[in-house]
């Protein structure tokens, strides 16, 4: 594999004036995040499953009529374990034990709510475009074996988990979906992606096609949740009707490399959370994945036998316009933050971004937009 920079964090710690590098900080992620001090412990267990692990808080101003509505949030990003040409179910098995271990840490850490990356249960193997033997890790969403085992580890940690597939429904139908199983271990719902990517290697619909559940928003214990799976992230749209719908954190689990994305990446999460005044938690795959047949793309390109580096760079933006800094662009790594949901309506009363918004007259033109026929309102020099 080529070099790979770990991260930005580390690049901007090597900035030798303090002050200097404060600015850097503020610049890039906004007002500073506090940090979590985990008992030595907990990065000892860290350490044992060769897991990076970070911790963050945001904070909201104290109220006289509401206490402080606390959650931590947990976002998870790792390699495959095994070469893409051993048999599934031993890829399966490894990734299952990994994915074990990330949950027993995040519940060591006191996370509420954690969400894995894309796809997590196998390799990224859609964009080959050769559905056998990869249709193999396909499951039901409510009975899957995935599905089984984090409804235990849910239970057991006290904690909601967010487990994004490969789904077949009972009519042998492929989905891009997420779980959603609660604090209790029981399965609450789920979401399937609903923007399929058809550029470069990306060409999805091999696999799945449009989700068919719309914009879903999960009341758990510790908040209401939704889920922009991956492509959606690109779409505004997409992530405003999770907000209107009442999401106050929206996850969105991907898969994305560095020489298609990684420039938008800090950007187009960390946007929703102020367009929409809620937390948006960005969680990207790490590594590259090889597969044993070269496969071409729609970007001309010569064949090749893998799509490029999976960057991680996971964080978390807050609807003030701050965010964490990314987990590293080559490890397996936690994200451990800890917000106030108040942030939500407190920023919401600052900014007015909802009491502002025009929705009737988007709604509107966004009506006569999807028409046949449709003519865009340009007024010309003649004033025609």
């Amino acid at each position: 594999m080529a070099f790979e920079v770990e991260s930005l964090r580390k690049i901007l710690e090597s900035i030798p004036d303090d002050n200097e590098r404060e600015e850097a900080y503020r610049i890039l992620y906004g007002k500073k995040c506090g940090e979590i001090a985990f008992p030595e412990s907990i990065h000892e267990l860290a350490k044992k499953s060769s897991f990076e692990l970070k911790g963050y808080i945001f904070t909201a101003a104290p109220e006289e009529l509401r206490p402080p509505r606390i959650t931590r949030i947990g976002a998870f990003q790792n390699q495959i374990v095994l070469p893409t040409w051993d048999p599934i179910s031993k890829q399966k098995d490894a990734l299952f034990k990994k994915m074990t271990e990330a949950c027993h840490l995040a519940g060591a850490c006191g996370v509420n709510i954690l969400c894995l990356q894309e796809a997590w249960t196998m390799p990224f193997a859609f964009c080959t475009r050769e559905r056998l033997p990869w249709t193999e890790f396909a499951e039901n969403a409510e009975t899957g074996a995935s599905t089984l085992m984090l409804r235990e580890l849910a239970l057991k940690h006290n904690m909601v988990i967010i487990s994004p597939i490969l789904e077949r429904d009972d009519r042998e139908v492929i989905w891009n979906t997420a779980v959603v199983i609660s604090n209790k271990g029981q399965y609450i719902g789920k979401h399937r992606k609903n923007h399929i990517p058809r550029t470069g290697d990306f060409n999805e619909s091999t696999y799945y096609m449009e989700g068919d559940t719309g914009h879903p928003v999960f009341e758990t214990e510790f908040g209401k949740i939704a889920i922009n799976i991956c492509y959606g992230r690109h779409h505004p749209l997409n992530w405003l009707m999770f907000g209107l719908n009442g999401a106050e954190i929206v996850f969105n689990p991907s898969a994305t490399v560095g020489s298609l994305s990684e420039p938008i990446w800090p950007i187009e999460a960390r946007n929703a959370a102020i367009a929409s005044s809620y937390f948006a938690v960005a969680i990207n795959r790490v590594g590259t994945e090889t597969f044993p047949n070269e496969f071409t793309s729609g970007d001309g390109k010569k064949a090749h036998s893998d799509f490029g580096h999976f960057y991680g760079s996971s964080y978390v933006a807050g609807p003030d316009g701050s965010r964490t800094p990314g987990l590293s662009r080559t490890k397996d790594g936690l994200l451990v933050t800890e917000v106030d949901l108040n942030l939500n309506r407190q920023t919401k009363d600052k900014w007015l971004f909802q009491m502002t918004g025009r929705y009737p007259m988007y709604a509107a033109k966004l009506t006569e937009a999807t028409k046949p026929g449709y003519q865009p309102e340009v007024i010309k020099e003649d004033g025609k």
